[in-house]
């Protein structure tokens, strides 16, 4: 014999028939955070903030970012 049971209820419903905690509210702060993160983390790939960080350098930070990646390439190249 074969029985079938079919409950109409809300996930709400549910978790109150099973006696579940409710967890909205946390998700809701957790959301909330995972969204501020994300829409912090946006904000720096925004192409004129990061020309202004990258712009932000002094003379000397670029000439020495610019030796060390002579220093790559030509380091790379002697090992061909």
């Amino acid at each position: 014999m074969k029985v079938t049971v079919n409950i109409d209820c809300t996930p709400v419903e549910a978790r109150t028939f099973m006696g579940l905690p409710n967890l909205e509210p946390m998700q809701e702060q957790v959301m909330g955070e995972i969204q501020r993160r994300m829409m912090e983390t946006l904000s720096l790939t925004d192409p004129q903030q990061l020309l202004k960080y990258w712009l932000s350098w002094g003379e000397n930070s670029r000439e020495k970012f610019s030796s060390f990646l002579r220093g790559m390439s030509s380091t790379s190249d002697d090992k061909s």
